[in-house]
């Protein structure tokens, strides 16, 4: 498909003429080498321009862009072309071109392509370009955009809070009901439907107002959905913002692999990334920097991709490294929001030179995008099991308030239930030990077993040796047989001769001749005994060399044995301590237990014989047959009771007065009777009465002593016995 015709380019109506159509002086990449005559003279009259453009800055800054009457779209001013001068024209001319020819500039020229934006797109040319970079020219969801605008979003609320809070500066987006606001609410709308896991994001709202500058809400639109989908925007607009704290991430490798003074000093104020880095990734620095010099940034973002907001971040803080350093973390706060945004508003190519001095490896970011997804994996997996084990939490404690609203009882047996089962668990837990250990003796048998047996290394090695010791074994019975033979040659020969005999009757030189055969016999005689027993000297020689040999594999293999068994003494020295911890951590834990479980049963035990001794008490006094002479007794002790108030009331007596023998001079006070009525009957009635009213005489201490008998000799005791024995005490009183 052909590209769009270049016959009405639109107008920005922010930037100007300068920065629209300058180029930079020094460009951040060199390829001249590599370009035409033709396109090294179009550079030049490109310097040029920009040149003339610094000396007279005023020559365009009347031109401002005007809206198609449908509102759709930004028309192109047609006194813009009048006033464009000769090597204006030049320009129009080489970005017709290229957009007429795009396939072959993408192909063939395109380090001259990406030279040119990064010198920067005209912004007449920009929405034809914007349009071919992102392959946003004929798009299927365009012919949707329609249907869309008629259909509800739940985010359309959303969106027109924070339509006002978008470019509020900007001639096209003031007023409440402004054409650029109602655009802008259309493709944000629109996207939102075709979107529905991204929805809206605020800081998108920049980017397509920046669209919407220098094209149709159409073809913004498309562009829009272009760049969420190939630019990484989606994954950084998305609610978990996952894709932006990986930029997060990468940024801070960068500052702290580049500039690490500068990231300890922000370290050191708790000045976070986040804090200044992260519009500058989720708006492409459209809120940070004036729209002349971000437009800038975007063009070359819409050919390069996330990697100048890297360069551009990196380098900002490189030129203001040694201010920041002098600042605390309110300063470097008013400093980013005042100072930097300002710094490079009359020369935009100097920023660019800067963020392509900036060192970027590619390679080193994809390693730490995913050191950042396993990070991120594993945080995920502990956030999973936190989450589990607070639902868990939380079901047992409504589990817990549940069962002590409805019984309290029943909490109780619910405790107790647990710590019979904490009981059994750890009586489980013992048994479990014991036999962890005798499994470990068994394996520590088997490994000492196993070591004493050669391995696969010694068992090869004893074979080679058995092979060259048959070897040698069948060298020297050949040997052996060798010599054998020669001694047997000897010996035939030797016999031979002395067969002969007869010597004395041959001639003296035939006597010469055999003498000396006799003697060169004796020789070979010799040299083959000689032969014999150096051989058999050899042969020793190997087996004492083999036996040799042997002894030290053989030492060998004990130094393996000793190696292990002093590792296997560190290894069990080791467990006996580990062993020894456990064996006090179980008995301080049994003692704690023991403890527990020990004190209310004492405090148990302590209530249930009191309460035994009440009851005995309490039989016997309900089922003693002198249960009625008791409770007389406690009648004659209120009455006596009531006397002795009586007598308190007057003044004390100087002198003690008596009555028939009865001493009254002891006053009775709080602390001489008994406290209670448990207390009265444990020390007895007789001898509560005898200490507390008045001293008794034998023989009313011997009454009282009789009453205090237990049950079982009362009813022994006849009721005239009683009688008899309450008679005198009876007496008594009545006198």
């Amino acid at each position: 498909t052909s590209p769009p015709t270049m016959a009405s380019p639109t107008l920005s109506p922010d930037s100007s003429s300068q920065e629209a159509l300058s180029a930079p002086t020094c460009s951040p990449t060199s390829d001249s080498e590599n370009l035409s005559p033709d396109e090294l003279e179009l550079l030049a009259k490109l310097e040029e321009q920009n040149r003339l453009l610094e000396a007279d800055s005023k020559s365009m800054r009347s031109m401002n862009g005007s809206r198609r009457n449908s509102g759709s779209s930004l028309v192109s001013s047609s006194s813009a072309s009048s006033n464009l001068s000769h090597l204006e024209e030049d320009t129009w001319i080489l970005w017709g071109r290229i957009a007429n020819e795009w396939e072959e500039w993408r192909r063939r020229k395109e380090k001259l392509l990406k030279e040119l934006i990064r010198k920067g797109i005209p912004h007449h040319f920009r929405a034809i370009v914007w349009q071919l970079l992102c392959s946003a020219t004929d798009m299927p969801v365009k012919n949707q955009y329609s249907e869309l605008l008629k259909m509800s979003s739940p985010c359309e609320k959303l969106i027109r809070r924070d339509i006002a809070r978008t470019y509020p500066e900007h001639e096209f987006f003031k007023g409440q009901d402004s054409l650029g606001q109602e655009v802008l609410f259309n493709v944000m709308k629109a996207y939102s439907l075709v979107d529905r896991e991204v929805g809206y994001c605020q800081g998108s709202a920049f980017i397509v107002g920046l669209l919407l500058m220098q094209m149709p809400e159409e073809e913004a639109f498309c562009v829009f959905v272009r760049l969420m989908q190939e630019y990484r925007l989606r994954e950084l607009f998305k609610p978990s913002m996952a894709e932006l704290g990986l930029c997060i991430y990468q940024f801070e490798y960068m500052l702290q692999e580049q500039l690490p003074d500068l990231n300890t000093h922000f370290r050191s104020q708790s000045f976070h990334t986040s804090m200044y880095a992260s519009s500058w990734f989720l708006t492409l620095f459209l809120t940070t920097f004036p729209l002349p010099v971000a437009t800038r940034v975007f063009d070359i973002f819409m050919y390069e991709g996330l990697e100048i907001v890297f360069r551009v971040g990196l380098a900002l803080l490189q030129v203001n490294q040694a201010e920041l350093m002098q600042l605390d973390m309110e300063g470097m706060s008013q400093y980013f929001q005042r100072v930097i945004p300002h710094q490079f508003d009359s020369c935009p190519d100097k920023l660019v030179l800067k963020a392509y001095q900036v060192k970027y490896n590619p390679k080193k970011m994809k390693r730490l995008e995913k050191e950042y997804a396993a990070m991120k994996s594993k945080e995920m997996e502990e956030q999973i099991e936190i989450k589990r084990l607070r639902t868990e939490n939380r079901l047992l404690k409504q589990r817990i308030e549940t069962l002590e609203k409805e019984n309290p009882r029943l909490t109780e047996d619910f405790v107790s239930h647990l710590e019979t089962e904490l009981e059994q668990s750890r009586l489980r837990e013992t048994e479990t030990l014991g036999a962890l250990r005798e499994m470990q003796d068994k394996v520590l048998d088997m490994e000492k077993r196993n070591s004493s047996l050669p391995d696969e290394n010694n068992v090869a090695q004893l074979q080679e040796e058995l092979k060259a010791l048959k070897v040698r074994e069948g060298q020297a019975v050949a040997s052996t047989r060798e010599l054998k033979l020669q001694l047997q040659e000897l010996s035939d020969t030797w016999q031979a001769h002395l067969a002969r005999g007869g010597r004395w009757k041959e001639s003296p030189r035939k006597l010469v001749v055999g003498e000396l055969q006799d003697e060169l016999m004796s020789v070979r005689l010799r040299e083959a005994q000689a032969l014999a027993e150096g051989r058999e000297l050899r042969q020793r020689v190997v087996e004492l060399e083999t036996q040799d040999h042997i002894h030290r594999n053989l030492l060998n293999r004990v130094e393996a044995e000793r190696a292990a068994l002093q590792e296997k003494l560190q290894y069990l020295a080791a467990q006996n301590k580990g062993l020894q911890t456990q064996l006090s951590e179980s008995r301080r834990k049994q003692a704690e237990a023991e403890c527990k479980v020990q004190t209310p049963m004492r405090q148990r035990i302590a209530e249930l014989e009191i309460q035994r001794e009440e009851g005995r008490i309490q039989g016997q006094l309900n089922h003693s047959d002198s249960s009625q002479y008791i409770r007389e007794l406690k009648d004659q002790i209120e009455e006596l009771k009531a006397e002795v108030r009586l007598l308190k009331g007057p003044p004390p007596f100087e002198d003690p007065l008596a009555f028939d023998g009865l001493s009254l001079a002891r006053h009775l006070d709080e602390d001489s009777l008994p406290s209670s009525d448990e207390e009265l009957l444990g020390v007895g009635v007789g001898a509560a009465l005898q200490d507390a009213l008045y001293p008794l005489s034998p023989r009313d201490a011997r009454f009282f002593r009789r009453l205090e008998r237990p049950a079982k000799d009362s009813e022994g005791s006849s009721d005239s016995d009683a009688d008899e024995l309450a008679a005198p005490y009876s007496q008594g009183l009545d006198n």
